[in-house]
């Protein structure tokens, strides 16, 4: 593939996704990743991107569909409703990992109750508890990256790989029966690291995310235990997930 074809390929992928690992460009145009660097730095050049440790990211993007602020207000009815059920699944003092999630975050705000010990990469999840003496939060380390309310990268991916948690609570961008996928593949590296420190992996997704299929796969549902969903759930699906052996709990309209 000619240099031009192959920088045009990075720039368009990532105006859909906004940002991505070296490894996950070197697979979208088929190409080593010292080569994808060496795009990456013409791209730079060029003022339409900027490197960062372990990959690129637009300097303006135009979607606001990945904004932590406006994802959170998405569904929010249906967010609340799933946190609680979630967190009454959390035994007192457990490991907790806590994913950067909008609808993982609400579950953290239902936690403190329990005491449990939080580990996380999410900046919204390390804000809410900074100023109490009641949770032990650990932050993992990783490169901020602001629009997400997010630590990425290999530092957070690391930082997962060292850990043992008793539970992982985890959302992403879709679920199908071929099974979960999400918005980026530096989220996905970092979740995937979660989920192998996790000795019980919970997803919780608004029901408008069940049937959905988000641009990368990230793992199938044999990596998962159980699913928090909403009261709008489309019954057939839920049916067949729990035919497949997950546990399914629906959270109803009114608590």
């Amino acid at each position: 593939m000619q240099p031009e074809l192959r920088q045009k390929r990075i720039q368009d992928y990532l105006n859909r996704v906004e940002f991505a690992s070296l490894e996950e460009l070197a697979r979208e145009v088929e190409a080593s990743v010292s080569t994808v660097r060496r795009d990456i730095s013409t791209l730079e050049s060029a003022g339409g991107l900027r490197r960062m440790h372990g990959g690129a990211r637009l300097i303006n993007p135009h979607s606001e569909e990945f904004v932590f602020n406006t994802r959170d207000t998405h569904q929010l009815p249906e967010k609340e409703a799933i946190a609680k059920v979630c967190a009454d699944l959390i035994r007192p003092n457990q490991t907790v990992i806590v994913d950067a999630g909008t609808t993982a975050y609400h579950v953290a705000k239902n936690l403190e109750p329990k005491t449990p010990q939080i580990i996380t990469n999410s900046l919204p999840v390390a804000l809410f508890f900074a100023a109490t003496n009641r949770i032990e939060m650990i932050l993992s380390g990783g490169v901020v990256y602001p629009r997400l309310g997010v630590l990425v990268g290999p530092l957070a991916v690391e930082a997962f790989s060292k850990i043992h948690a008793d539970v992982a609570i985890m959302s992403a961008g879709g679920i199908t029966l071929e099974g979960v996928s999400n918005s980026h593949g530096l989220l996905i590296e970092i979740q995937l690291a979660m989920m192998r420190a996790a000795q019980k992996v919970i997803f919780c997704f608004d029901s408008t995310k069940l049937g959905r299929r988000s641009v990368s796969p990230l793992c199938g549902l044999d990596r998962v235990h159980t699913i928090v969903t909403d009261w709008g759930a489309p019954t057939d699906l839920v049916q067949s997930l729990r035919e497949r052996g997950l546990e399914i709990i629906v959270a109803a309209r009114n608590g």
